[in-house]
């Protein structure tokens, strides 16, 4: 009966992979874990800096399902993998009125603020690492070769109905070959084809393949339902050179600040109702975009997991309690005012917090889970 908990939640999971659009799950699933430890890992390390025992490690939520015990602390995979904590022993941050045997409360302003800070800074270094190992690459190459990519393929259509697939490389369409044609040529080829085979040449995993696609008529033109993007495949690389470590730094402090704006000027949209519901993401839809990104590659999948990671940084940042940058924000405004916020507020306000987060979770879990069936 003790693994009942981890069937069901690997039964759980499983049938989510069976929504997600070709390979690459396992990636996804090893890259959201990934980076919940090494963001739990920053707390942890900063735990021991300060010479705080730590009770537990986790990643996910809810009943232990699996795990070690390593010195005092138990390392454990538990049910909801929605996220992670780290337990200090004898004290728990979001119940202010618990006791605190090993003095938590007494240690010096500075050192709490690292404390809740340490996922934070770790998912910043993290983003920072990857982003450069991205520049390097990038700085390596010296010849490229656009081709057009598949990158979505509507469900229930035309492209879906004969067998395309996310991923596929077009080599033609007709009578045009790729690279060469333009893609307004093929367009223009397909519409003025309604109910008509259009035999499309492409390659999967790297093998040639021939499709037969009818496109269906809509308003008198050809529609197949799917969008490609033009994708720089990487044909001839140069040695490694020293000045691609500055060269690849430089691309991770330029990146991380192009992506900052852009998720600002997102929660900014957010919070004004201007956002749309396409824009949220959750786990699930975290999943389907790292499950694509896998598909193009180890760069464009290291590249998704340092723009995922930067987001945990500022999301986790933001003063929202029972976020770490909410009870920074605690700290910092009973640091102003010289005077601590009683145990009732405290827990009040923390509890408000989780309510509100909770809530929210369930909502992009919901707009996932609507964008599936799309």
């Amino acid at each position: 009966m003790k693994r009942a908990p981890l069937v069901l939640s690997f039964a759980a999971i499983s049938l989510v992979a069976l929504k997600l659009p070709g390979a690459g799950f396992w990636g996804p699933i090893l890259m959201l874990g990934g980076l919940v430890f090494l963001h739990e890992g920053g707390h942890f390390l900063a735990a021991k800096w300060m010479g705080m025992p730590v009770e537990v490690f986790s990643l996910g939520f809810g009943p232990r399902l699996l795990g070690f015990k390593w010195r005092e602390t138990d390392v454990r995979l538990s049910a909801l993998p929605l996220g992670g904590y780290v337990k200090l022993a004898g004290f728990n941050p979001e119940e202010p009125g618990a006791e605190d045997p090993y003095g938590f409360l007494q240690q010096p302003f500075g050192k709490r603020m690292l404390f809740y800070g340490g996922g934070i800074l770790a998912n910043l270094a993290t983003t920072l690492v990857l982003f450069a190992l991205v520049g390097i690459h990038q700085a390596r190459i010296t010849k490229v070769q656009e081709t057009w990519t598949v990158v979505e393929v509507l469900k229930g259509g035309s492209a879906e109905q004969g067998g395309l697939k996310v991923g596929d490389e077009l080599r033609g369409i007709g009578e045009l070959n790729f690279p060469g044609a333009e893609w307004e040529a093929a367009v223009a080829y397909i519409q003025a084809r309604p109910g008509q085979p259009v035999p499309f040449r492409l390659t999967r995993d790297g093998k040639a393949l021939e499709l037969p696609l009818v496109p269906r008529a809509e308003g008198g033109k050809g529609r197949l339902g799917f969008m490609p993007l033009p994708v720089p495949t990487p044909l001839e690389f140069r040695p490694f050179q020293a000045g691609d470590l500055l060269t690849g730094g430089r691309y991770a402090v330029e990146t991380s600040g192009r992506l900052t704006a852009q998720v600002f000027g997102f929660l900014k949209r957010l919070v004004t109702f201007q956002a749309r519901s396409a824009e949220v993401a959750g786990p699930i839809g975290i999943l389907r975009q790292g499950s694509r990104a896998a598909e193009h590659g180890w760069e464009t999948f290291l590249f998704m997991c340092g723009a995922i990671s930067l987001q945990l940084a500022i999301l986790n940042a933001l003063p929202i309690p029972a976020l770490d940058g909410g009870h920074m924000a605690l700290l910092i405004f009973e640091k102003v005012r010289r005077k601590e916020l009683t145990v009732d507020l405290k827990e009040r306000i923390l509890t408000g917090g989780f309510v509100l987060l909770a809530s929210l979770m369930v909502l992009v879990i919901f707009l996932d889970l609507m964008k599936l069936r799309k």
